[in-house]
């Protein structure tokens, strides 16, 4: 793929590199002055918690009453694989899980919107395809573990900077009603310059089908008409994704 993938699916939190190095300074002069040395734990960043610590701590604090939180933790890890799938998984499948009462799902939902929102925030007020890894970062977070398609469009402004993104349809396994008029005249409500078209592939494999190409290739013409551009067209799987851009699939 062109360099939009090869700037990679997520960002990596690491401790600044002048912040380790300023401890390690520090570190270093206490020893030299004959006082204690600061502890591995303030020099060293500490290992991220595994799926199972974090989510037997954060049941902890959404029902502090409740008994074993780890094998709760277990149990919910088992059913929805990990953290973020538990987190993005639909409330009524929440709803089965034994031991969630309605405040913790309410907890659940909570922290799922302010991850999303959080990853959005990444993309407020620049041109959202100048940093790939953020953008596919919120569009995982919002799609990937969907398990049935949906359509969604980033409306874009003259600057490329994100003005709505708007789910438009919601289809079955495998297919999603897409209307390129409406794409269209949604787009010229907005006042959008561009767009970007999104749709997951519940399967996790993001190979476009012939019907996306088809129907890419409809909403383009749809949107030519009034002048709006359509940037990209990206198909998000289960830990990959497509670039109709990157694979010059459209112009």
């Amino acid at each position: 793929m062109s360099g939009f993938a090869d700037a990679g699916l997520s960002a990596r939190v690491t401790q600044p590199p002048e912040a380790v190095a300023a401890l390690d300074t520090l570190d270093r002069r206490l020893r030299e002055a004959g006082l204690p040395g600061l502890s591995p734990a303030a020099v060293t960043p500490p290992e991220p918690e595994t799926d199972l610590a974090l989510l037997a701590r954060f049941l902890r604090m959404l029902m502090p009453a409740a008994g074993d939180t780890g094998r709760l933790a277990e149990q919910a890890l088992a059913r929805f694989g990990s953290f973020a799938g538990l987190l993005a998984a639909p409330l009524q499948e929440l709803r089965g899980m034994q031991g969630f009462g309605p405040h913790c799902l309410s907890g659940i939902k909570l922290l799922h919107e302010a991850a999303l929102r959080l990853a959005r925030a990444r993309m407020d007020g620049t041109p959202v395809l100048n940093d790939p890894a953020a953008l596919m970062d919120y569009l995982t977070a919002v799609l990937a573990r969907e398990r049935i398609e949906q359509f969604r469009i980033l409306f874009l402004d003259d600057r490329d900077r994100l003005l709505a993104d708007e789910a438009q349809a919601r289809g079955t396994v495998n297919h999603t009603p897409v209307y390129p008029r409406e794409v269209a005249r949604r787009a010229l409500e907005l006042r959008a310059a561009a767009v970007v078209l999104v749709h997951n592939h519940p399967s996790g494999d993001p190979t476009p089908s012939r019907e996306d190409l088809e129907m890419t290739r409809q909403v383009v013409a749809a949107c030519a008409v009034l002048r709006v551009s359509v940037r990209d067209h990206l198909i998000i799987g289960n830990g990959r994704w497509i670039s109709f851009r990157a694979e010059r699939l459209i112009g």
